[in-house]
């Protein structure tokens, strides 16, 4: 598993299948996917002003982010994201 460092967090995307109206499935090359994962891993906090900031999300939050601003990495055949968290827009309730 990875651990990350900072103000780090890894992500997994979430796999949205996508229907129309009438049931049939689109596949992934047609329409763009979600900027929304869950958050697996979350590093220890950044320092600000030479004080340790802890991070806002935690593990299992549902989080929608910057779309351009993430690095993927492959581990054991699973596709995981890593983004500092000020590229994290929101926390879905």
């Amino acid at each position: 598993m990875l651990k990350p460092l900072h103000d780090n967090v890894v992500l997994k995307k979430e796999k949205v299948e996508q229907k129309t109206a009438s049931g049939i499935i689109l596949t992934g090359d047609v329409k763009e996917e979600p900027s929304y994962a869950t958050v697996v891993a979350v590093g220890e906090g950044a320092y600000v002003d030479g004080k340790k900031v802890p991070l806002t999300v935690k593990v299992g939050d549902k989080v929608v982010f910057k779309k351009y601003s993430t690095t993927e990495v492959k581990i054991e055949e699973e596709e995981y994201l890593i983004i500092s968290e000020k590229d994290i827009l929101a926390i879905i309730e």
